[in-house]
């Protein structure tokens, strides 16, 4: 077996080895084999103690190495890596983006659809034509409507002939009334002249100045004229009934006559309906029908076939839809930038001029108040933006987006967007209390049930960012304003320059109050957008 073995020369110690095998010994040079027993026991001493001091530097330099890396790992414990920006200064524009279509507005607007049944008989112009109000455009079949017509102007021209003819009868009877009346005032006169003779003949023959059958003769005389005056008057209240009974023909054939010109109106109606003209000076922008078609009016809550649709494009607007949580912040007269899909790279101006009052389903298209359906979905209300000078040659019906701007600050304090946060009091509470006892032992003390106030309290969300103080994240309160495409307005809480945390943002949704944190603002993009 191998052993080593040490000699001293010129206090110099000299290791040299041996190999010891079974039965004999084989000795380096300069070795003496035949070496006392006492002198091995000293050698052997000697390296079982340079063993030990070797373990122990090798045990001591693993303790400080440990130590060091322990210190090391210890001081970046709870570190993390975040994204930082400074408060800035800058103008800032709050901007309701919407989308929508190209329509002129509603009173430029007409759709024409079919007021009667029929089949199309004439169509005079085509789509994209420019036609003036009044001009005839469409018709459809009117032959049952003509006939119509027709017979009723013939009943309307009897009518009229038989009003002619109580007329005439009206006349006749107040002519028999008034020869009537005078024949009465004849006999009157008649009467009162034979009474008067009779009176001066009964004077007479009390005087026996006349015989008495002249007497006689007045007497019958008055007799006479009173059967006439009788007659007379029985003539004048014929007279009277019969003009009477004139004058109710002649109503009645007049009211005929209202009654045949009011079903001819109707008839009139009923066949202008087959004629369609146009409502309004523009353009024919659509015309889906063609001759031969039938068509049907509207029925109850179904409009009528479309047959033409007339537009002035003077006036040209984008009717887009506003979500409902930017509605409230949209106002008359507010500028806004419009850009049309099929005109790309330009922009146009214009100004809000209406605001639609009732909110429209996103999905299924109805307002509000005329369903009865129940179920939640996302609510749009229309906003109508008109453009300034609206370039030639747009249709309706062509998509645009519209960015509203609903206010503007200058020189507002900003942070960007992603960089404001919120937690809610309770957290905020639990981490100011963890930070105050760190390396403290706390002493047990019972703490009071928690009332529901207490607990509504906590739950209270508290808007904030995060300042970067003494390589801590510190949340800190903010007071905001409005809020643009990327930044928002803060009115309380930062000062321009202050450095805060702005991502990543899946760091900013877990990060603690006073964490520590390293800045990393390499992954930053030029301009300032994080990834």
């Amino acid at each position: 077996m191998p052993a080593r073995t040490i000699e001293v020369k010129d206090g110099t110690t000299v290791t040299q080895a041996t190999e010891l095998e079974l039965g004999h010994i084989t000795s380096p040079e300069g070795v003496n084999a035949t070496t006392p027993t006492s002198s091995r026991r000293r050698n052997g001493k000697s390296v079982k103690s340079k063993k030990k001091k070797l373990i122990l530097v090798v045990l001591g330099t693993a303790v400080l190495v440990g130590l060091v890396v322990g210190g090391i790992v210890w001081s970046k414990g709870g570190v993390v890596s975040v994204q930082t920006t400074k408060v800035a200064r800058q103008d800032l524009a709050a901007i309701v983006t919407a989308s929508g279509e190209v329509k002129p507005p509603t009173a430029n607007l007409a759709n024409v659809n079919a007021n009667s049944f029929g089949k199309i008989t004439d169509i005079y112009v085509k789509e994209g034509d420019t036609v003036k109000k009044g001009q005839l455009l469409l018709k459809t079949e009117a032959v049952q409507a003509n006939a119509n017509i027709d017979g009723q102007k013939a009943a309307l021209a009897t009518a009229k002939a038989d009003v002619a003819g109580y007329e005439a009868a009206v006349r006749s009877a107040a002519a028999g009334l008034n020869t009537s009346q005078a024949e009465l005032q004849s006999a009157e006169a008649n009467l009162v002249r034979a009474q008067q003779e009779f009176k001066r003949g009964e004077d007479l023959l009390r005087d026996r100045l006349i015989a008495q059958n002249e007497f006689d003769t007045r007497l019958n005389n008055v007799k006479v004229a009173q059967a006439n005056l009788d007659s007379a008057q029985a003539r004048v209240a014929q007279a009277k009934a019969q003009l009477q009974q004139a004058t109710h023909s002649l109503d009645s054939a007049r009211a005929r006559v209202a009654q045949a010109q009011a079903t001819l109106v109707g008839l009139l109606d009923a066949r202008d309906k087959t004629i369609y003209t146009s409502p309004l000076d523009g353009i024919v922008t659509s015309l889906p029908v063609h001759v031969g078609e039938n068509v049907v009016p509207g029925i109850q809550n179904a409009v009528g076939s479309l047959l033409y649709q007339i537009s002035d494009l003077a006036v040209i607007t984008a009717e887009v839809k506003v979500d409902e949580t930017d509605i409230v912040n949209v106002k008359l007269g507010q500028p806004a930038e419009v850009t049309i899909d099929a005109i790309p790279n330009k922009t146009f101006k214009g100004k809000v001029t209406e605001i639609g009052q009732s909110a429209v389903g996103r999905t299924s298209g109805t307002t509000t108040g005329t369903s009865a359906s129940t179920t939640e979905e996302a609510k749009d209300f229309k906003v109508v933006v008109t453009l300034d000078e609206p370039p030639p040659g747009l249709r309706p019906g062509l998509s645009t987006t519209a960015k509203i701007t609903t206010a503007t600050r200058q020189n507002a304090v900003t942070i960007p967007i992603q960089a404001l946060t919120v937690r809610t009091r309770r957290q905020l509470e639990e981490e100011e209390k963890s930070k105050g006892g760190k390396g403290k032992v706390q002493a047990s003390t019972s703490q009071p049930p928690t009332s529901a106030k207490d607990k509504d309290k906590g739950k209270e969300e508290v808007q904030g960012a995060f300042l970067l103080k003494d390589g801590r994240a510190v949340f800190t309160p903010v007071e905001s304003g409005i809020m643009g495409q990327s930044d928002v307005e803060v009115l309380k809480g930062v000062q321009p320059n202050d450095e805060i945390v702005s991502g990543p943002f899946s760091v900013l949704r877990t990060l603690k109050n006073h964490t520590k944190v390293k800045v990393n603002n390499s992954a930053l993009k030029p301009g300032g957008a994080t990834t």
